[in-house]
């Protein structure tokens, strides 16, 4: 969504809003799902400052994160949603924030792809991607910068 054009948007505005048969074919049971890059320096803000007052991340509620996101995505011009009838006529179900990986997480994520791919867990190659991979805040090194995106090629690197 952060790269869609401003109001290219709309075109879907009828299929998720109160008229759910656009052209004889009902709508209603239709998912769609838009993914945003929009307001993940935010979300990192708010998991960043759940750590340094001791909450765990599974403790951050939705509500918190919602009216950050939200303010993100309207107050940037760039952002496909900017001025949509989508967003003021609150035709958008869910909210689904994507927080960072921690370090625990990008093992977990090691743990599977070495089970998929049939290999016995190996400490040294765990320990290699681990510190293969980037960690921010630079001071405190707690979020993995891809979450586990890299995973797989990286340890084809340590095997």
């Amino acid at each position: 969504m952060d790269k869609l054009a401003p109001g290219l948007m709309e075109v879907l505005r009828p299929f998720l809003g109160s008229s759910w048969v656009v052209y004889g074919t009902n709508y209603r049971k239709a998912i769609f799902i838009f993914i945003s890059n929009t307001g993940g320096e935010q979300i990192n803000q708010v998991v960043l400052e759940a750590w340094r007052t001791r909450r765990d991340r599974e403790e951050i509620r939705l509500q918190e994160l919602e009216p950050v996101i939200s303010r993100a995505v309207l107050d940037n011009p760039h952002h496909g949603f900017w001025r949509s009838g989508i967003m003021e006529e609150h035709l958008l179900d869910a909210l689904v924030p994507f927080l960072p990986l921690q370090r625990h997480h990008v093992r977990h994520c090691v743990l599977n792809e070495l089970a998929q791919l049939g290999l016995e867990q190996r400490d040294e190659v765990i320990q290699a991607v681990l510190d293969s991979t980037t960690f921010f805040p630079e001071d405190e090194q707690l979020f993995s910068s891809n979450g586990c995106k890299t995973v797989a090629s990286r340890i084809a690197l340590f095997l």
